[in-house]
């Protein structure tokens, strides 16, 4: 078995994480200063603290809460350029060699920026942060509708716009609270994105579980964000062996992604640890599924800490670490010449 330590070595990919949830700390502080916003500490460590607390509540919606800063904070082209870059730097220092980092356009209107000029400079930002980073590295952006919102139409044709000259915008996500907002609530988001032939990733991890994840594979769901309640549907048989449900038998024979992301699940209340998660045993019965962070900041995780935490836990092989990258990679929304590329360049001579 591989040490678990050496998973900063390892090159990784990363296909669930937020942009507004992954600042470094001394951003948020610098940032705050520049527009007069008040945090609840301009100490790093004691700033750090908050936000892990705020994310550790086992609440989705308290978990949110921390999300007013971080928000506040990009509200100017500049300072979403600023994160953007940084976030790319960050993930290739870690050992990530491909990502797919989403936001919510709509989130960062407080000052009037229109929509295309904060997508803009989110991926004029990635371009940049792929230009700096010390390591090869390919970051595009999934953009995101808040699902408590009436956006949602309006968002997934604004990826149809900016895809065709901009080939960073990648696919239509989802996000924010689920429980009481299904995806069949934004049936017409939907329905324009299967017919524009789009990339769809939707977030399925809040009760009531199986129907979420259910409801978003009916919308045309090509990935599922998070996914780890599907656990509902799995029972163990007499002999150890996993007994599926019919919507886990689905996902598994249509190798669906699931995008887990196990410290987000255990701050969140989902599972009650990083040992009773249900990834490693997922990944061993066949199931398409990946490592991922959701919130850097807020979880104070890297892609790194959390392989490193997963292998720990679970007794992960060399070899298992290696399908959880290439399981992501063969699921990423970048062509597919280039996901072969890097699996047989970089992942396979790496985990062999």
């Amino acid at each position: 078995m591989v040490a678990a330590d050496r998973a900063l070595d390892l090159p990784k990919v990363l296909l669930h994480d937020h942009l507004d949830g992954g600042l470094r700390v001394s951003t948020v502080i610098d940032l705050a200063a520049e527009i007069g916003w008040n945090l609840p500490s301009t100490d790093q460590d004691d700033l750090q603290a908050w936000f892990t607390a705020g994310a550790a509540t086992r609440s989705l919606e308290m978990y949110l809460a921390t999300f007013e800063h971080t928000c506040a904070v990009m509200q100017h082209a500049e300072h979403i350029e600023r994160v953007a870059a940084e976030a790319a730097v960050d993930l290739a220092a870690d050992g990530v060699v491909y990502a797919e980092i989403r936001f919510a356009p709509e989130l960062h209107q407080q000052h009037g920026l229109e929509l295309d000029v904060i997508v803009g400079a989110v991926t004029s930002g990635l371009r940049r942060g792929e230009a700096e980073a010390t390591s090869p590295i390919i970051v595009n952006v999934i953009l995101c509708a808040m699902r408590t919102e009436h956006r949602s139409l309006e968002i997934a044709q604004l990826v149809d716009r900016l895809r065709a000259w901009d080939d960073k915008v990648v696919a239509f996500d989802l996000a924010g609270a689920e429980t009481g907002f299904p995806p069949s609530l934004h049936a017409d988001a939907l329905a324009f994105a299967r017919r524009s032939h789009q990339n769809i990733t939707i977030h399925s991890s809040e009760p009531p579980d199986l129907e979420l994840i259910s409801d978003a594979l009916q919308h045309g769901a090509h990935r599922i964000g998070h996914g780890v309640r599907l656990q509902r549907d799995i029972d163990v048989g007499p002999d150890g062996e996993m007994v599926l449900g019919p919507l886990a038998r689905y996902v598994l024979d249509h190798q669906v992604h699931l995008e887990m992301a196990p410290t987000c699940h255990v701050h969140v209340g989902a599972v009650d640890s990083i040992e009773a998660h249900p990834l490693a045993p997922m990944l061993r019965a066949g199931f398409n599924v990946g490592i991922n962070t959701d919130n850097r900041l807020m979880s104070n995780v890297t892609p790194s800490s959390e392989l490193t935490a997963v292998a720990a836990a679970h007794h992960l092989s060399r070899t298992e670490m290696g399908r959880l990258a290439t399981n992501a990679m063969m699921s990423a929304f970048c062509p597919i010449e280039e996901r072969q590329r890097i699996i047989t360049e970089v992942l396979r001579p790496a985990y062999n």
